[in-house]
């Protein structure tokens, strides 16, 4: 029996860091990336083997990609992990921050995903774990931009599931509601360090700041590992969901796609007013 081998992208913390440990758990031989390597010093303590990697370079993506053929000769899964969330309106998040946030959530992927595909191709086999979220369906009320991404993703995966299929190669979404990570403090950080806000949407950041005041969305989170279980079952079945939401939040709240819009806006509207 031959190892299978995993590449895993944002190892340094939360689902990635989480996603590692249980494939190293599994006996699978794993490549955990980070942009700094000392994030993951005690991943390689562990048993991985680490790689810096900034999905938004070009020259790190093919060198990891290559390391993994090799030193082992194929790649099994791919773990699209890395990403973060940029929160704000709409209108006050500058273009700039637009794009930053499709060249990790999107565009690295994207990036990922063609370095490592003409290697699945060849073996005839291979599964690709696009890590999306809950607002990659649903978009909220200062979180169009991170949702506008994830939405990207959905889209490329659904076409692409279907572009490999013949070639046996799986394309996986995994979909969690809110996860206990550091994802919110990052986003929380990116709204004190915007500039100037246009002053036209304040209530809706005081909703947010209410919210965090009473746990929010991080009341209902799951743990990092409850999704890396997820991931780790998607990549070893012979024939994986499409989708896998996590946790009871997002299974309940991804049900509210199918309520016309008319009524999820009255939903938002109501919100704004009791603030």
């Amino acid at each position: 029996m031959r190892d299978k081998t995993v590449l895993i992208t944002g190892s340094s913390s939360g689902i990635g860091r989480a996603t590692a440990e249980a494939f190293l758990d599994a006996d699978w031989t794993v490549y955990a990336t980070a942009r700094d390597t000392d994030d993951i010093a005690d991943l390689a303590e562990a048993g991985a083997k680490t790689q810096e990697l900034d999905v938004t370079d070009e020259d790190e993506i093919e060198a990891a990609v290559d390391r993994v053929i090799e030193d082992d000769d194929r790649l099994d899964c791919l773990v699209n992990n890395a990403g973060y969330g940029q929160f704000g309106a709409v209108e006050d998040v500058p273009v700039e921050e637009l794009h930053a946030q499709f060249d990790v959530n999107v565009y690295g992927p994207h990036r990922l995903a063609r370095a490592a595909l003409p290697h699945m191709r060849e073996q005839g086999e291979g599964t690709i774990v696009n890590i999306s979220s809950v607002a990659g369906r649903i978009s909220t009320p200062g979180m169009g931009v991170y949702s506008g991404s994830k939405f990207a993703l959905e889209g490329i995966s659904d076409a692409l599931r279907s572009e490999v299929e013949s070639h046996g190669v799986d394309v996986v979404l995994v979909e969690p509601g809110p996860v206990s990570t550091n994802f919110e403090d990052r986003a929380n950080e990116q709204l004190d360090e915007a500039p100037e806000r246009s002053g036209a949407y304040d209530a809706l950041y005081e909703f947010y700041e209410e919210q965090q005041t009473v746990g929010g969305a991080s009341a209902l989170a799951v743990e990092p590992e409850r999704v890396a279980d997820v991931i780790v079952e998607a990549a070893c079945s012979p024939n994986p969901d499409p989708r896998y939401p996590v946790g009871t939040f997002a299974r309940i709240a991804l049900l509210s796609r199918f309520a016309p819009d008319r009524i999820r806006d009255a939903v938002f509207r109501l919100a704004n007013r009791l603030v």
